[in-house]
């Protein structure tokens, strides 16, 4: 794990959990896999904290345990999972775009609290949506579980394991840990649950809402102990099917800026018809016939039979290869060659970088290698057609930055430089692992500065959340608007202007952070499918 990688996993634990729970994870990304008594002792914090921190990291699959031969537990920080926190807000957007606010509000309960069962991720988000409408209209039960069902069949949310049931029978004494599993089959499958009822509003008489709560509870316990139907059924979010989706989205978007929106939208029904039949690690999809495809077509799409075959057979013929025919069954049977796409994007993201930090003739110079594979200086030069003086330096540059490599061919053993050929290559693979660890250092630094401003202007944002939440009892108890206006001047107008500028800063920090990420996902997806394919 490269140091880059570990200052943002700490960042981003330190963000989203404090500063003892990131303490505990950075031990683990440190050292690797270890007890429970050599990590208390290397954090220095209780034995009763690190559990906690330890609970916490386990909820949200953040940490994983396994049981040793001598029957102690280790405890192993996943990193990879870690630095998904990054792209939280973009897990949530995506669910907004396609299943509207109970989607969204669904994903981000899961997501905020690691694992949940159905039936309490529905009454939260109905709660939350009730919070959001008008007076005297609620959510229904029966509107957000269909949602919740919609994810599921979609495979965006999934079954967490779960303890495996023992017969009674065996005597055996209970491991150490749980040793946690699902069947394949069952990850999908959704209870029957008639979770009947409206979303609730929170009432301003907290306290005696509480006292009735504490009532309640306390009447079920000791009168009849009433467990929820789906009880010890958590789910949780796949992070892989939503990948898979940005993956998708991203193919999409490529054929239609190099072809058009048609040619798009036949490649869009071919993803969207295999989409749940692809695993999330495969360089094909599933072959489909050209029947089946123009079955699928969205109903606003009025072309012919004949006029997608050609489509078809213009997508298969591209030099990029999105597409490929597999067999003439069926009008003929296409595939989409997902690694050839990723290889494609990664590609197009380092040439956008070289042109973007050295120019439009390196850029040149780059796609003129990545094209011809190995050149000679002499070469680069008539081929890009740029001076030799400028060429030489242009490619020196790169050098210095990893983004092209050089290879040495002797044609002697002694390996004389006047008997040896130096050719430029590019080196997709190795570029695209150091732009992925400077992304990582990017991000990094942008929290850090989002950290530094806001700490900056913290008795500035203490003094504004205080006359909100003094305006906001005010308009509550129905001021006058007078009042309210003597409230509102507490702030001056310097300082007004001030929280404008760090608000417009943090936006600014934010949307960065965001489109680093997105670098960030087609880099790791290339290496992946890369590193996966045989």
């Amino acid at each position: 794990m490269t140091q880059a990688e570990l200052r943002l996993c700490s960042l981003l634990l330190q963000e989203h959990f404090g500063e003892i729970v990131e303490k505990v994870g950075n031990s683990l990304l440190r050292t690797g896999p270890r007890p429970l008594r050599l990590l208390v002792g290397d954090t220095g914090l209780l034995p009763d904290q690190v559990k906690k921190a330890l609970c916490v990291l386990i909820q949200h699959n953040l940490v994983r345990y396994e049981v040793q031969s001598r029957g102690s537990v280790e405890y192993e920080a996943r990193s990879d999972r870690i630095l998904r926190i990054l792209r939280y807000p973009r897990y949530i957007y995506t669910a907004k775009t396609l299943y509207g606010d109970p989607g969204e509000l669904l994903v981000e309960e899961l997501l905020l609290h690691g694992h949940l069962p159905m039936s309490c991720a529905v009454a939260r988000v109905a709660d939350r949506l009730t919070e959001t409408m008008e007076d005297g209209k609620s959510m229904d039960y029966t509107e957000v579980s269909s949602t919740f069902v919609r994810l599921a069949d979609t495979h965006f949310i999934q079954r967490c394991p779960i303890v495996p049931e023992i017969p009674q029978s065996t005597k055996a004494p209970p491991p150490p840990a749980p040793a946690l599993a699902i069947d394949e089959k069952d990850m999908y499958i959704v209870p029957r649950l008639s979770l009947v009822g409206k979303g609730k509003r929170r009432h301003s008489c907290n306290e005696e809402e509480e006292g009735e709560h504490k009532a309640k509870r306390q009447k079920q316990e000791g009168g009849r102990s009433e467990t929820a139907p789906d009880d010890g059924i958590y789910w949780q979010v796949n992070l892989e099917r939503f990948h898979q989706h940005f993956r998708d989205q991203a193919l999409v978007s490529a054929v239609a800026s190099r072809m058009d929106q048609t040619s798009s939208e036949v490649v869009r029904t071919m993803l969207r018809m295999s989409e749940v039949t692809t695993a999330s690690g495969a360089s094909h999809t599933q072959p489909l016939s050209s029947n089946e495809i123009f079955r699928s077509l969205p109903a606003g799409y009025n072309i012919g039979k004949q006029v997608l075959d050609q489509y078809l057979a213009l997508l298969a013929d591209d030099p990029l290869e999105f597409v490929g025919k597999s067999g003439d069954s069926g009008g003929g049977t296409y595939t989409v060659n997902l690694h050839k796409a990723l290889v494609s994007l990664a590609t197009a993201t380092l040439e956008s970088i070289v042109e973007e930090r050295f120019g439009s003739r390196c850029a040149r110079i780059f796609r003129l290698l990545l094209r011809k594979k190995h050149l000679e200086q002499k070469q680069v030069e008539d081929f890009a057609m740029i001076p030799a003086k400028e060429a030489k330096d242009m490619l020196y540059r790169m050098l210095s930055e990893n983004l092209v490599s050089l290879q040495e061919i002797p044609k002697t053993p002694d390996h004389a430089p006047s008997r040896t050929f130096y050719l430029y290559t590019v080196n997709v693979m190795a570029a695209a692992r150091m732009l992925l660890h400077r992304c990582y250092k990017s991000v990094a630094n942008l929290m850090e500065r989002r950290q530094h401003e806001m700490q900056e202007n913290k008795r500035l944002l203490d003094k504004s959340q205080r006359v909100e939440a003094i305006l906001a009892s005010m308009q509550a108890t129905g001021a006058e608007a007078a009042q309210l206006h003597e409230v509102e001047e507490m702030i001056t107008g310097p300082e007004r202007q001030q929280l404008e500028t760090l608000k417009r800063n943090v936006n600014k920090i934010d949307a960065s952070e965001n489109q680093v990420d997105e670098t960030i996902f087609v880099l790791e997806s290339f290496i992946e499918s890369t590193t996966k394919k045989p």
